[in-house]
């Protein structure tokens, strides 16, 4: 770990230690507030005096509490040797950091902490800077076909090859290296902070698969996107940026898959957002409102699946439970395909329908809600029951049905399309 991120992690706990002294300074405040109300302007002088008090004695106890863990990182970033290894580059590292930026990455971001993940290129657990030299150097067999994962909130590119943990006699590989054996593609893998707007990264993306298309070792013929849960969401994000930039890699891109996305909201999210709302409307609880308000852009944005700045910008992020949701074209030179869990074998009974697949339910994965519907077509959708959400991200039923699809031959629309770009 580089010293830069062990100060990183000193700063994050003391602010942490100092934040629950602030939240029992908003509850003492809230409690406390019911009496002097209640008296009025009798208990003014009183009130003043307490509130003056409290408040010295608060920020003394969380500074207090904050040093600790601050002066002790301080001094371990001191021993940390030159040149140390840096966190996202281990596995373990890698998937903290991956919880820890889907929580707060927002906040991480804004205060330029060590700990905010980029979006980047990653091949074998390591970065792949975007230059002719190292992309040629990363990928060695680079084809003209690119399979492109994005991964969903708290995961990382590891995602893919680390799960399921249980593996049967059965198991083959991950997506990408199935679909590099079985028809071509060269997998690429992307991480980025999954708490920040879906829209933000969304856009970056964009930048990130024109610059990769300019840079790529082959000419680059076509590009699908495989996303997990909130990938399939930023994966929907950049094929709208790019099309309204009139960006090059559009005019490559063949296919889009969402995997268990959450097209018209998570069930979590929504539940959080009534949680929060509800524990803000007293005073006692609002130190209790702040905290479960204090989650990230990215998550907030799952309440109703928001792809565009629009959706967001100029809103309270805490408002109760409106969809302010605009609908994303698809571009027409792609097709797009969802694939939807549910724990229980039929999607359609009221355990498969009420609890989906545990985080998002197979009437937001397909896109096919009361007021909203997402229009994917037909024939380019499938159920796989009997399976948890995590389980999505490598399933041989899953990647069947993906190589099955890679597999047709192009739509009549996207020939079209393909040809005119």
């Amino acid at each position: 770990m580089r010293s830069a991120e062990v100060r990183a992690l000193g700063e994050l706990a003391g602010s942490a230690v100092s934040g629950f002294a602030r939240f029992i300074q908003e509850t003492h405040q809230g409690i406390a507030g019911r009496p002097f109300n209640a008296l009025g302007v009798a208990a003014l002088p009183v009130r003043a005096i307490h509130d003056t008090v409290a408040r010295a004695a608060y920020r003394t106890v969380g500074t207090a509490l904050g040093a600790p863990p601050r002066v002790a990182a301080a001094a371990v970033a001191r021993l940390a040797p030159p040149g140390s290894r840096a966190l996202a580059d281990s596995l373990r590292g890698s998937i903290a950091l991956g919880a820890l930026n889907g929580a707060i990455g927002d906040a991480l971001t804004s205060g330029r902490s060590e700990l905010a993940l980029a979006m980047t290129i990653r091949e074998r657990g390591r970065d792949v800077p975007i230059r002719a030299e190292e992309l040629a150097l990363a990928y060695p067999d680079a084809g003209g076909r690119l399979a492109v994962f994005l991964h969903g909130l708290c995961e990382t590119d590891e995602s893919w090859r680390v799960l399921p943990l249980v593996r049967d006699a059965g198991y083959r590989g991950s997506y990408g290296s199935r679909l590099r054996q079985d028809l071509g593609y060269t997998p690429v893998y992307v991480r980025y902070n999954t708490g920040l707007h879906i829209s933000d990264n969304g856009l970056r993306l964009s930048d990130l698969l024109e610059e990769l298309v300019e840079k790529w070792p082959a000419a680059v013929e076509e590009i699908a996107l495989v996303g997990h849960s909130m990938g399939g969401l930023v994966a929907r994000s950049a094929c709208h940026h790019g099309e309204l930039a009139g960006a090059g890699w559009t005019g490559a891109l063949r296919h889009v898959f969402c995997l268990g996305s959450p097209h018209l909201g998570a069930p979590l999210e929504k539940a959080a957002n009534v949680a929060g709302f509800a524990l803000g409307r007293l005073p006692e609880t609002s130190g209790l409102a702040r905290i479960v308000n204090g989650r990230s852009a990215g998550i907030k944005d799952l309440r109703f699946g928001s792809c565009v700045e629009p959706d967001w910008c100029d809103c309270d992020p805490d408002e109760f439970l409106r969809d302010r949701c605009h609908e994303v074209p698809f571009v027409a030179s792609a097709a797009y395909y969802f694939v939807g869990a549910t724990l229980a074998r039929d999607a359609d009974g009221l355990p498969g329908s009420a609890i989906g697949d545990l985080l998002v339910r197979f009437s937001s994965a397909s896109g096919r809600g009361r007021s909203r519907r997402i229009p994917f077509e037909i024939e380019n959708g499938r159920h796989v029951g009997g399976i948890n959400h995590f389980q999505l991200l490598n399933h041989p039923a899953v990647y069947e049905q993906i190589r099955s699809w890679l597999s047709r031959p192009p739509r009549q629309g996207a020939a079209v399309a393909a040809l005119e770009t």
